[in-house]
Formats: C-alpha cells, structure tokens, sequence
C-alpha cells in the first residue's frame, strides 16, 4: 500500500498556521510568565541587598559628614596656626638673625679671651713649678741643717751623759765591791 498524502486545503494550512501561532503564542506567555517570576523574585532579593547595603552605609555616610565637618574645622584652625606662625617667622627671622651675629661676635671674643687665658695660666704654671722648686730646695736645706744640728746636740748632750754614766758606773762598782770586801765574815 501506498502513503497516500491527503490534500491539503487552504482552511485546513490556515488552521494548522492558528493552532500553531497559538501554541506558540501560549508557549511564549508561559515563557514570559517564567521570567516575570524570576525578575521578581530578583528585585526581591536585591531589594534586601540594597536594604542591608543602605543600613550598614548610612551610620558611615553620617560618621563621614561628621568627619568632614571636622576636619574642615580643623584645616582652618591649622591654616589660621601657619598664618600666624609665618607672621611670627616674619616679625622674629631678623632678630634671630642678629643674635646669631652677635652670637659669631661673643665667639670670637670668647676665643680671643680663652686664648689670653690660657697663656697666663701657663705662665702661673710655670712660675708656680719655679717657686715650688725653690720651696723644695729651702725646705730640704732647712731639713738637712735641722737634722745636723740634731746630730750635733745629740753628740754634744751624749757625750758627757755617757762619761757621766761611765763614772757612776765605776763609782757603783766601787762602792758595791767595798761593800762586798767588808761585810764578809772572817
């Protein structure tokens, strides 16, 4: 048996077309309908991040304007210090610049004078090293001549002591031996 293939009339092409466009009409409805859901679903998801991201970013917005507000503060406060601080180097930087002439002058006096100093402290030196020369060689004379006198009196006193001492040891010896000799038995 042959296929035979039917005819086609053109109401049959034309609801075959409609059945087809409304399949394909239902099927993008449903393909629309799908993403409809997913974008809302979506937004809803990124409305929470936005919600959380807007919580944890507004504290620091207003920290920031806070800090601004300081620091603006403070930028003028510290431009008003340069300010006054230029007027200050202004007004000071030529005194500063005298004293430190002054300063190179009274260096140089000071140098001059150290100087001066210096060579009459090694004159006193000097003359001090002189005189206590002298002193030790008047001291020594002095001490040698005292020591010789001493010498001398010593000889002088001790002489006789001794020749004194020599007869009283005789005259002892004498008596003590008359003694003895008479008062013996005999």
């Amino acid at each position: 048996m042959p296929i035979s293939i039917p005819k086609l009339d053109n109401q049959t092409i034309l609801l075959a077309f409609a059945v087809v466009t409304g399949l394909a009409v239902v099927l993008q409805a449903i393909v629309l309908l799908a993403i409809l859901a997913s974008m809302r679903k979506s937004a809803g998801a990124i409305r929470k991040e936005v919600e959380i991201l807007r919580a944890s970013l507004t504290p620091i917005l207003f920290d920031t304007r806070e800090l601004i507000a300081s620091s603006r503060d403070t930028l003028i406060s510290a431009q008003v210090f340069i300010t006054n601080a230029q007027e200050f180097l202004t007004r000071v930087s030529p005194k500063v610049e005298a004293a430190a002439g002054d300063l190179v002058e009274i260096t140089k006096v000071l140098r001059t004078q150290a100087g001066q100093v210096q060579s009459t402290v090694t004159e006193i030196m000097e003359k001090v090293r002189k005189q206590s020369g002298r002193l030790d060689n008047m001291t020594s004379s002095f001490l040698d001549t005292v020591d010789r006198a001493g010498g001398f009196v010593s000889d002088v006193v001790s002489r006789p002591v001794r020749q004194v001492s020599g007869i009283l040891a005789a005259v002892k010896a004498i008596i003590e031996s008359l003694r003895g000799h008479g008062a013996q038995p005999r």
